[in-house]
């Protein structure tokens, strides 16, 4: 602040002191006041003052239409009884005697005069600034209070610029921890910030999750309510309903009766009420007027064993009351000295000139009348708040102790400024009658909650303490079983906008609260996340679960392997084949200059017989582990051998076919044909395409090992990805144009002689060929398990022995069983009836 800044400042406080000491001149009660050589100033709330709207400025009588407060009174006689402690005492302070000057700030207007009076210098009536504000030495060196938060912020305002050390004993709200607004303002209090950290612990406690929260007008209320709003949101609570209860509400107004309306159509069981006393007796008023019952209300520290609201008529029928308190402190001797005072010669007040200030600020008529049977009765909650400001008084006491330099026995009294006594007053670490009081980075006391229960079982009102909450961490301990629920059963109330769903069923948010929602199944392959409730997350890929799961299962890997029973079968079945194709080789070379194998292709049977031996070599494949190598060749290996047995089928048919028929006719090509070796030539081309076929399947399209997730949620189905890929199709297709033209050549061939006559075998031999594969596509389209390559390799053992049986085994037969058919004789008697047949046609 500049120096023109500072003398402007003074020049108003000077106005402003002024006219309250000169227009209202009057010598303050004796009780109010006390000589010493530090002085303390006191502001205490001896009488209420209506809470009403202002529309113009006006000044507050305290002491003139205004009810006693008896709450405020005991604290008043705390400080004083304090005072004369400290003053007694030869540990603390010694040879320093401490006075006081006691306001009582029953408004604004009376608050402020208060202010301004303690900033005054001794000796004089107004507040005089010198140019170094460090050297700024007021009447009081310190301030005990005020007791509310709206006048602890008017006051710590006008103290902070000048440091003068503000100890309140009642002031909680957050506004206040501010430390660059109200750097001199202290209290022993704990702040609204832990206070809301309880109130959301007590929730979740119980599991309240849908909640009204009904504040007080003013910084206390308003602020509260706000960050105990953003609190439980951050926790996942909902606040249905929320409104302020204003200062110039009267119980049952139509404001109130609105509210209330508001308030049941929310549906909640728990309302939290964060107000002070005064607006919150308007409040249950106006609940207990509209007769709303059956809900758990939430107290704050304020009002929560608060005579001023147990006392409202009816409000025992309200429901459940729990609330946070501050702990049951006592103050040794403070009631023996309220009963000395009532007691005690006071003398007779005189009445006091109209308009004058000696009836509100430092007057208080009703003290002088108590007696020993009518005196404000010291409950607990007024003694726990006594013992705040005894505790602030003697954190003053303590700073000013440090700063005199006491610790040697002897004081050195000197001139204070109120910076300096700040200063020593952070610092004090201290027991009192066990407690220790030691002020925190905010300016505020670390202490605990006690978290309490209204009980009304029996004649009279009183509470339970059911918990406690530790200063240190933020935790509570509970023990539910003291608590006395509304209600015959004795059960915890529930307060929620919809009931928790079922395992496994996610939240559909229904409205603007994520507390109000439909319950729905996960899906399959789904699951719920309990940290996420609103939403069914997919399972990994090699991961399943199944409908409505909270978790999911590990899929089990599955391919056919060499174990399985069917393969078992196949693999023998395969082996026999390979054993029996091998067989008929070594049969065929054995017998290779006979008939039969002259006319069955001679040299081109081993062609074919190898062929089938590497079809069945393919079938190896299907079984195992799929990698890379057998995907490569299972199906390669069966299509290029395959197609090499369909070409020399073909071929052999055709041959036959021409030359008992067409041979006469066409001899231009039959010699053509022969000379050219027109069968080897056109195995060769035919065996040379699959062969680039399968190449290019192989090179571009190549079969790779794949893990298929799709048709079975719990399983991994290992296989290969060669029936996917336009490869395959077209060496399948090449095939299956080979198997058509080797039918068509065998059918053509069905009237030859005997001998060469396979058009019965060889048909049925590719019919069952067409029927197995036809088998194999249909169930792939249905069925893709891990038994789908025991169904592909049946398929091509059915194919590779149906064409072995058809075309070898017939033969075999002869060779082994009727040797008299495997003559030169037998076959030339049958071409001569082919001839005689076709003659006389």
């Amino acid at each position: 602040m500049s120096l023109w800044g500072v003398r402007l400042v003074g020049l108003q406080l000077s106005l402003s002191c002024c006219w309250a000491f000169s227009c209202h001149n009057t010598p303050s009660s004796p009780d109010f006041s006390l000589p010493g050589d530090y002085l303390l100033a006191g502001m205490f709330p001896l009488h209420s003052a209506p809470l009403e709207a202002r529309g113009r400025p006006t000044v507050t009588f305290c002491d003139r239409s205004n009810s006693f407060n008896g709450h405020g009174y005991h604290l008043f006689q705390a400080m004083r009884f304090s005072i004369k402690e400290i003053n007694n005492s030869t540990a603390l302070l010694p040879n320093v005697t401490l006075g006081y000057e006691l306001y009582d700030v029953c408004s604004e207007s009376a608050n402020m005069y208060a202010t301004l009076s303690i900033l005054s210098t001794l000796g004089r009536r107004y507040v005089e600034i010198q140019g170094d504000p460090a050297h700024f030495s007021p009447a009081m060196v310190a301030v005990i209070g005020p007791d509310i938060t709206s006048h602890a912020l008017t006051t710590a305002a006008v103290l902070s610029p000048f440091l003068v050390p503000l100890v309140s004993y009642g002031a909680s709200s957050m506004v206040l921890n501010a430390r660059r607004l109200y750097p001199s303002f202290l209290r022993t209090i704990s702040s609204d910030k832990h206070q809301v950290d309880i109130l959301v612990l007590l929730l979740q406690r119980f599991g309240w999750v849908w909640i009204s929260i009904v504040g007080g007008e003013g910084d206390y209320g308003e602020v509260g309510i706000q960050e105990l709003e953003y609190q439980v949101t951050r926790q996942g609570i909902c606040v249905a309903f929320r409104d302020i209860v204003p200062f110039s509400a009267r119980p049952g107004d139509e404001r109130m009766q609105s509210m209330i309306r508001c308030l049941v159509q929310a549906r909640t069981t728990v309302v939290v009420v964060y107000s002070g006393r005064q607006v919150a007796r308007v409040f249950f008023e106006s609940v207990v007027l509209a007769k709303l019952t059956a809900k758990v209300w939430i107290a704050t520290e304020d009002w929560a064993i608060s005579s001023h609201i147990n006392s409202v008529p009816g409000i025992q029928g309200i429901g459940t009351v729990l609330g946070v308190a501050i702990p049951h402190r006592h103050v040794p001797g403070l009631k023996e000295f309220e009963e000395a005072y009532v007691r005690a010669n006071k003398g007779v007040l005189r009445p006091c000139p109209q308009g004058s200030w000696c009836s509100s600020n430092q007057l208080c008529t009703e003290c002088w009348a108590f007696t020993a049977q009518a005196m404000p009765t010291l409950a607990e909650f007024s003694m726990s708040s006594a013992y705040n400001a005894y505790q602030a008084v003697y954190a003053v006491a303590h700073g000013l102790h440090q700063l005199l330099g006491c610790a040697s026995g002897a004081c050195s009294r000197g001139r204070v400024y109120p910076w300096q006594l700040l200063e020593q007053i952070r610092k004090v670490n201290f027991l009192l009658h066990k407690n220790a009081v030691t002020f925190n980075d905010d300016g505020s006391t670390l202490s605990n909650y006690d978290i309490i229960a209204w009980d009304w079982s029996g004649p009279k009102w009183t509470f339970r303490v059911i918990g406690s909450s530790s200063p240190f961490s933020v935790s509570l301990d509970i023990n539910t079983t003291k608590i006395r629920w509304h209600g015959n059963a004795n059960q915890v109330p529930t307060s929620v906008c919809s009931r928790d769903c079922p395992e496994g069923h996610q939240r559909v948010i229904i409205g603007f609260h994520h507390c109000c929602f439909e319950c729905v199944p996960c899906e399959a392959g789904t699951f719920l996340n309990k940290s996420d409730p609103y939403r069914c997350r997919p399972c990994g890929k090699e991961e399943w679960a199944p409908e409505r799961s909270e978790t999911c299962f590990p899929r089990i890997v599955v391919f056919l392997t060499w174990q399985e029973p069917v393969s078992l079968v196949l693999l023998a079945a395969n082996t026999l084949l390979l054993v029996v194709v091998a067989g008929t080789a070594g049969l065929f070379a054995w017998h290779l200059d006979t008939p039969v194998v002259r006319s069955a292709g001679g040299r081109l049977c081993f062609l074919m017989l190898g062929s089938l031996a590497g079809g069945t070599w393919g079938l190896y494949g299907f079984f195992g582990e799929p990698t890379l190598p057998t995907c490569l060749l299972r199906q390669g290996l069966f299509s290029l051998s395959f197609a090499i047995f369909l070409s020399c089928l073909t071929v052999r048919s055709f041959q036959l076919v021409f030359i008992f028929k067409f041979s006469a006719r066409l001899p231009t090509f039959f010699r053509a044909w022969v000379q050219n070796h027109g069968a080897g030539l056109f195995v060769m081309i035919s065996s040379t395409t699959q062969l680039l076929i399968c190449l290019v399947w192989l090179a571009v399209w190549t079969p790779l090992p794949t893990r298929e997730y799709r048709h079975f949620p719990q399983l991994v189905v290992l296989g290969c990805t060669e029936a996917n890929s336009l490869g395959f199709m077209l060496a399948f297709t090449y095939n299956g144009l080979l198997s058509v033209s080797a039918f068509a050549w065998s059918y053509l061939g069905k009237d030859l002689p005997e001998n060469y006559n396979e058009a019965k075998c060889v048909t049925f031999s590719l019919l069952l060929n067409f029927v197995s594969w036809i088998a194999f596509f249909t169930m792939a389209t249905v069925y893709q398990g891990k038994y789908l390559p025991a169904v592909n390799a049946l398929a091509m053992l059915s194919s590779l022995s149906g064409c072995f049986s058809g075309y070898f085994l017939p033969k075999c037969y002869v060779i082994l069983c009727r040797p008299d058919l495997n003559s030169t004789e037998h076959f030339q008697a049958s071409i001569q009836d082919y001839t005689r047949r076709c003659g006389s046609t």
